[in-house]
């Protein structure tokens, strides 16, 4: 099992979080359990992508309907 350190929201303090068996048969399961309190954390990477407009190109605006005055 791994071991590691982290805030536990339970047990309001930093605490050991070990991982348990996983049941699935993952390799790398994402869940840790306090070794205090027994409160459960999955722990999943956040993925951000941001489109950014080439420094080389200008921006491009979208085209406005207009209409005639009557």
């Amino acid at each position: 099992m791994h071991e590691r350190e982290q805030r536990c929201v339970i047990c309001d303090g930093d605490m050991l979080f070990e991982t348990p068996p996983c049941e699935d048969g993952h390799d790398d399961c994402p869940e840790l359990v306090c070794t205090r309190c027994g409160a459960a954390e999955v722990v999943a990477p956040i993925v951000v992508h941001l489109w950014m407009e080439p420094k080389d190109r200008p921006r491009r605006i979208a085209p406005q309907q207009r209409t005639a005055a009557a």
